[in-house]
Protein backbone atom coordinates (compact mmCIF):
# COMPACT_ATOMS: atom_id res chain seq x y z
CA UNK A 1 0.00 0.00 0.00
CA UNK A 2 1.42 3.34 -0.77
CA UNK A 3 -0.13 6.89 0.80
CA UNK A 4 -0.75 9.83 -0.42
CA UNK A 5 -1.73 12.76 2.02
CA UNK A 6 -4.66 15.20 0.61
CA UNK A 7 -5.03 18.92 1.37
CA UNK A 8 -7.43 17.80 4.04
CA UNK A 9 -5.65 17.39 6.80
CA UNK A 10 -6.22 13.72 8.12
CA UNK A 11 -7.53 12.74 4.70
CA UNK A 12 -5.21 10.51 2.25
CA UNK A 13 -5.45 8.17 -1.21
CA UNK A 14 -4.35 4.72 -0.63
CA UNK A 15 -3.11 2.84 -3.89
CA UNK A 16 -3.49 -0.94 -3.27
CA UNK A 17 -0.86 -3.52 -5.15
CA UNK A 18 -2.45 -6.07 -6.38
CA UNK A 19 -0.97 -9.17 -7.55
CA UNK A 20 -2.06 -10.37 -10.84
CA UNK A 21 -1.51 -13.64 -12.83
CA UNK A 22 -3.61 -15.77 -15.65
CA UNK A 23 -6.03 -15.91 -12.90
CA UNK A 24 -7.15 -11.96 -12.47
CA UNK A 25 -5.41 -10.69 -9.09
CA UNK A 26 -5.39 -10.80 -5.08
CA UNK A 27 -4.86 -7.54 -3.42
CA UNK A 28 -4.69 -6.53 0.35
CA UNK A 29 -7.49 -4.09 1.37
CA UNK A 30 -6.44 -3.53 4.69
CA UNK A 31 -3.59 -4.25 7.02
CA UNK A 32 -4.01 -3.31 10.35
CA UNK A 33 -0.05 -2.57 10.75
CA UNK A 34 0.19 -0.40 8.00
CA UNK A 35 -2.89 1.51 8.97
CA UNK A 36 -1.21 1.93 12.46
CA UNK A 37 2.19 2.93 10.94
CA UNK A 38 0.35 5.94 8.97
CA UNK A 39 -1.85 7.01 12.15
CA UNK A 40 -5.00 6.12 10.81
CA UNK A 41 -7.83 4.22 12.56
CA UNK A 42 -7.42 0.13 13.13
CA UNK A 43 -10.51 -1.22 14.15
CA UNK A 44 -13.87 -1.13 11.65
CA UNK A 45 -16.99 -1.91 13.80
CA UNK A 46 -19.14 -1.19 10.45
CA UNK A 47 -18.60 -1.85 6.91
CA UNK A 48 -21.11 -0.92 4.35
CA UNK A 49 -22.28 -0.97 0.37
CA UNK A 50 -23.56 1.52 -1.88
CA UNK A 51 -24.59 0.47 -5.86
CA UNK A 52 -26.04 3.50 -8.28
CA UNK A 53 -26.90 1.93 -11.14
CA UNK A 54 -26.79 4.93 -13.34
CA UNK A 55 -23.79 7.36 -14.24
CA UNK A 56 -24.28 10.86 -12.56
CA UNK A 57 -25.94 9.56 -10.04
CA UNK A 58 -24.82 11.66 -6.82
CA UNK A 59 -24.69 11.23 -3.14
CA UNK A 60 -24.09 13.78 -0.80
CA UNK A 61 -22.68 15.46 1.51
CA UNK A 62 -23.22 13.72 4.19
CA UNK A 63 -21.62 13.83 7.97
CA UNK A 64 -22.36 12.92 11.30
CA UNK A 65 -22.35 15.04 14.35
CA UNK A 66 -20.22 13.98 17.35
CA UNK A 67 -19.73 12.03 18.72
CA UNK A 68 -20.89 9.71 16.33
CA UNK A 69 -19.30 11.10 13.77
CA UNK A 70 -16.63 8.66 11.72
CA UNK A 71 -13.77 7.99 9.89
CA UNK A 72 -14.74 6.52 6.60
CA UNK A 73 -12.37 4.21 4.05
CA UNK A 74 -13.94 4.45 0.88
CA UNK A 75 -13.12 1.99 -2.30
CA UNK A 76 -14.47 1.65 -5.71
CA UNK A 77 -15.54 -2.01 -5.38
CA UNK A 78 -16.75 -1.83 -9.29
CA UNK A 79 -16.72 1.33 -11.47
CA UNK A 80 -15.59 4.94 -10.95
CA UNK A 81 -16.65 7.94 -9.25
CA UNK A 82 -15.72 10.96 -8.19
CA UNK A 83 -15.21 11.36 -4.38
CA UNK A 84 -15.55 14.92 -2.90
CA UNK A 85 -15.42 15.63 0.84
CA UNK A 86 -15.73 18.76 2.75
CA UNK A 87 -13.68 19.64 6.12
CA UNK A 88 -16.15 20.49 8.96
CA UNK A 89 -14.45 20.60 12.26
CA UNK A 90 -14.22 24.34 13.20
CA UNK A 91 -10.67 24.16 14.23
CA UNK A 92 -8.88 22.95 10.90
CA UNK A 93 -6.81 25.14 9.51
CA UNK A 94 -8.52 23.67 6.29
CA UNK A 95 -12.21 24.40 7.66
CA UNK A 96 -14.99 24.96 4.91
CA UNK A 97 -12.42 23.85 2.21
CA UNK A 98 -13.18 20.44 -0.04
CA UNK A 99 -10.64 18.06 -2.20
CA UNK A 100 -12.05 15.24 -4.70
CA UNK A 101 -10.29 11.81 -5.81
CA UNK A 102 -11.63 9.93 -8.31
CA UNK A 103 -12.11 5.82 -6.92
CA UNK A 104 -11.30 3.31 -9.76
CA UNK A 105 -11.85 -0.76 -9.19
CA UNK A 106 -8.96 -0.64 -12.55
CA UNK A 107 -6.58 1.82 -10.76
CA UNK A 108 -7.11 0.42 -7.08
CA UNK A 109 -7.15 3.09 -4.83
CA UNK A 110 -9.20 3.76 -2.01
CA UNK A 111 -9.74 7.31 0.24
CA UNK A 112 -9.45 8.03 3.93
CA UNK A 113 -12.47 10.61 4.58
CA UNK A 114 -11.65 11.75 8.77
CA UNK A 115 -14.04 12.53 11.22
CA UNK A 116 -15.21 15.51 11.06
CA UNK A 117 -15.58 15.65 7.51
CA UNK A 118 -18.53 15.44 4.72
CA UNK A 119 -18.76 13.31 1.65
CA UNK A 120 -20.35 12.82 -1.50
CA UNK A 121 -20.05 11.05 -4.15
CA UNK A 122 -21.15 11.82 -8.49
CA UNK A 123 -21.08 8.21 -10.13
CA UNK A 124 -18.83 8.61 -13.55
CA UNK A 125 -19.92 4.88 -14.62
CA UNK A 126 -22.92 2.72 -14.36
CA UNK A 127 -23.37 -0.08 -12.08
CA UNK A 128 -20.87 1.77 -9.47
CA UNK A 129 -20.45 -0.30 -6.16
CA UNK A 130 -18.63 1.38 -3.27
CA UNK A 131 -17.53 -0.36 0.03
CA UNK A 132 -17.49 1.97 3.06
CA UNK A 133 -15.45 1.24 6.52
CA UNK A 134 -16.38 3.38 9.22
CA UNK A 135 -14.82 3.83 12.73
CA UNK A 136 -18.15 4.29 14.11
CA UNK A 137 -22.13 2.92 14.31
CA UNK A 138 -24.29 4.75 12.26
CA UNK A 139 -26.81 6.89 14.34
CA UNK A 140 -29.91 8.33 12.18
CA UNK A 141 -30.36 10.94 14.69
CA UNK A 142 -27.24 12.68 14.39
CA UNK A 143 -26.64 12.39 10.76
CA UNK A 144 -26.87 15.15 8.62
CA UNK A 145 -25.90 16.65 5.17
CA UNK A 146 -25.23 20.16 3.28
CA UNK A 147 -26.03 21.06 -0.16
CA UNK A 148 -23.96 19.11 -2.55
CA UNK A 149 -23.92 22.17 -4.49
CA UNK A 150 -23.60 24.78 -1.93
CA UNK A 151 -21.37 28.00 -3.61
CA UNK A 152 -20.20 29.00 -0.44
CA UNK A 153 -18.06 25.70 -0.80
CA UNK A 154 -17.94 25.82 -4.54
CA UNK A 155 -17.07 22.01 -5.45
CA UNK A 156 -16.37 21.48 -9.00
CA UNK A 157 -18.58 18.62 -10.10
CA UNK A 158 -17.72 16.69 -12.77
CA UNK A 159 -21.66 16.06 -13.77
CA UNK A 160 -23.89 18.89 -13.05
CA UNK A 161 -26.99 18.89 -13.02
CA UNK A 162 -27.05 15.33 -11.68
CA UNK A 163 -28.87 11.96 -13.61
CA UNK A 164 -30.16 11.03 -10.43
CA UNK A 165 -30.15 12.72 -6.63
CA UNK A 166 -32.34 12.03 -3.56
CA UNK A 167 -34.81 14.73 -2.36
CA UNK A 168 -33.15 14.45 0.75
CA UNK A 169 -30.05 15.59 -0.72
CA UNK A 170 -31.84 18.19 -2.90
CA UNK A 171 -33.08 20.05 -0.25
CA UNK A 172 -30.32 19.38 2.28
CA UNK A 173 -29.07 22.54 3.90
CA UNK A 174 -26.71 25.38 2.86
CA UNK A 175 -23.05 25.23 4.33
CA UNK A 176 -24.18 29.27 6.30
CA UNK A 177 -27.20 27.26 7.64
CA UNK A 178 -24.66 24.55 9.27
CA UNK A 179 -22.68 26.96 10.72
CA UNK A 180 -25.47 28.48 12.44
CA UNK A 181 -26.92 25.33 13.51
CA UNK A 182 -23.42 23.95 14.54
CA UNK A 183 -22.29 26.73 16.11
CA UNK A 184 -19.48 27.53 13.70
CA UNK A 185 -18.60 23.77 12.65
CA UNK A 186 -17.89 20.23 14.55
Amino acid sequence: MDLRESKIGGACEIFLKPSTDERGHFMRTYDSKIFEEYGLPTEWPEESESFSRIKGTIRGLHFQYPPDWETKVIRAVSGETFLAIVDLRKTSPTFGKWDSVVLSATKHNMFVVPRGCANGICTLTENCILAYKMDNHFNPKNQDNILWKDSDIGIDWPINPPVIISARDTSAQTFKQFMKKSKRGL
